[in-house]
């Protein structure tokens, strides 16, 4: 196998039970996330946009859990534990969307097509609904990355670290991809019922292989929140507000005695009044030198550890603008396809929650292809790589590009539907082939492989050791608080303007596009800003690399 090649025996043992596990789970988890706003619309007669309102919400608490996740694993729990009850609460998540496809008295009666009286779903209806979906999304959100965390934590060398995580990302979109189009397929062509039956099965079989192989992993104990060593420097800080600040080195409290040999002193350091945190006063330290009160001392190290992440904050904060218009428009671009000829041929019609396959599809093309030949080459012809901020920065151009097609597009798509006068018709096929849709998302996926590789690396490369599992997480995070973002920008708009309105054939979508493509142009100067300050802050003086800043 390829596994033995690349680890040996017994991590590939393991990784049979790893690799098992992540594509269970994921096939569970984006058989019925990916088709969530279809299921809205035509199961429970949600208008489009407050469906992809809903999709979006159920994204962002998706891509928030795996920091609570990483929280509850390092300080309770450990990794294993919290992926596996994750995996359980999916399993209860999935039996209960299982009974709202299958139940008739769990759904209203469907809405016939050109219709606008709906019968909306009760309150017990819209109970049972959100429950399943909270549940399935806590489930899938806490398991993800705590699964990479624990199939890193097998592994000793640095290499072996990369190429696992290289699996897990081909696992995690391989699977993806089956999800969205044969999961999919089967829900939209059979029957809903059928297909949450098939991402209960693959979800069970996820949850009996992790188990079966417990007595084979090597689980680390919980070692407390590294959150709560950055909460203290503040705290100590602020209660040493007074004391007036040394340059001598041996004033200042060094985790490992050999780094006070090599940290370097100067009079103007950043965030400098952080440093009054490792001021070593009376009562500090006991008699065999370690901190007596940990919360009003910390090391220098630890004021390190703080200072690198708020260092790092704005290029983070770009982030989130910059992940915003692609969840808006992965979310409509689906509520757009509902609405358009999805044939291929006479007899086959394209799911229209799997176009976003076409991201999927493109990111992980081009992430092999830069890799692979146009990093290495441009190295080659200009003498130097391609920095992980420059390959963020053309991200962002590349994501507004993406948002101006998206824009003709929709222009195009009304065009079309005023010339055959559909406007007033709520769930009308627009003659307008479904491939229009698929350059903004190609474009997107190009987009995704130059910022989110390059994002996770940033955020690794920077961060102290100490820190690490925060690092993978912040791209996490980052994505969560965009999709929230996304859904209270969208609501807004729909607030102050009537450019969506529930029937989209009916609205200005191209308008909001454009709006994003402005906010977007606008973000990537913020970005350029807090790219340059970043880069004269690193260049500006040699620091430490133990502790990562300069007193």
């Amino acid at each position: 196998m390829v596994m033995e090649l690349l680890y040996g025996d017994w991590v590939a043992f393991y990784n049979e039970f790893q690799g098992g596990t992540l594509s269970g789970v994921i096939l569970s988890g984006f058989g019925w996330l990916a088709n969530l706003i279809v299921y809205l619309v035509q199961e429970f007669n949600v208008e489009s946009i407050n469906a992809t309102q809903i999709a979006n919400v159920v994204h962002g608490c998706i891509n928030l859990l795996p920091v609570l996740g990483a929280i509850i694993a390092d300080s309770f729990l450990g990794s294993f534990h919290v992926a596996a009850i994750s995996s359980f609460i999916s399993f209860l998540g999935m039996i209960l969307l299982i009974l709202t496809a299958k139940l008739s008295s769990l759904k209203p009666p469907p809405c016939e097509i050109g219709s606008s009286f709906c019968r909306a779903p009760s309150k017990l209806q819209y109970v049972v609904l959100y429950l399943s979906i909270t549940t399935a999304s806590a489930g899938l959100g806490g398991s993800r990355y705590t699964l990479a965390t624990l199939g890193a934590d097998q592994l000793d060398k640095p290499k072996d670290k990369e190429t696992f995580f290289n699996w897990f990302f081909f696992i995690v979109n391989a699977s993806s991809i089956i999800s969205s189009t044969a999961i999919v397929y089967v829900e939209d062509s059979i029957s809903w019922a059928l297909g949450y039956t098939i991402c209960f099965a693959a979800n069970f079989i996820a949850l009996a292989v992790f188990l079966a192989g417990q007595r084979f992993y090597r689980c680390d104990k919980p070692q407390g929140s590294p959150f709560t060593g950055l909460l203290r420097v503040v705290v100590a800080a602020v209660r040493k507000r007074k004391v007036l600040l040394s340059s001598r080195s041996e004033d200042y409290y060094h985790e490992h005695c050999e780094t006070s040999k090599v940290m370097p002193v100067t009079a103007n350091g950043w965030f400098r009044f952080l440093n009054r945190a490792a001021m070593k006063t009376e009562g500090d330290i006991d008699s065999d030198g370690l901190i007596a009160r940990p919360w009003k001392l910390c090391s220098l190290e630890q004021v390190g550890n703080l200072r690198t992440v708020i260092r790092l904050v704005p290029i983070w904060s770009s982030g989130i603008f910059l992940i915003t218009p692609v969840a808006i428009q992965s979310s409509i671009a689906v509520t757009q396809a509902l609405s358009m000829d999805r044939h291929l041929g006479s007899n086959f019609k394209i799911p229209a929650a799997s176009i976003i396959v076409v991201i999927l599809v493109s990111s992980s093309f081009f992430v092999a292809l830069f890799d692979r030949f146009v990093f290495p080459t441009w190295q080659k012809l200009t003498g130097r790589p391609l920095t992980l901020l420059q390959r963020i920065g053309i991200g962002h151009v590349i994501i507004v590009l993406s948002m101006a097609i998206s824009a003709m597009v929709e222009s195009k798509r009304l065009k079309t539907i005023h010339d055959n006068k559909l406007e007033a018709l709520p769930g009308a096929i627009v003659p307008m082939q479904v491939w229009w849709l698929f350059p903004q998302l190609l474009v997107i996926g190009i987009g995704d492989a130059f910022h989110f590789p390059g994002q996770i690396a940033l955020y690794y490369h920077e961060f102290p050791a100490s820190l690490r599992s925060i690092a993978t997480a912040m791209v996490s995070l980052v994505v969560g608080i965009a999709f929230y973002v996304s859904t209270a920008l969208v609501e807004l708009i729909r607030r102050l303007t009537g450019w969506l309105p529930g029937n989209i054939n009916s609205g200005r979508l191209d308008n909001l596009y454009w709006i994003l493509v402005t906010a977007g142009a606008l973000n990537f100067m913020y970005f350029l800003v807090c790219a340059k300050l970043y880069k004269c802050r690193n260049i500006e003086k040699e620091v430490d690399a133990n502790s990562g800043f300069d007193i």
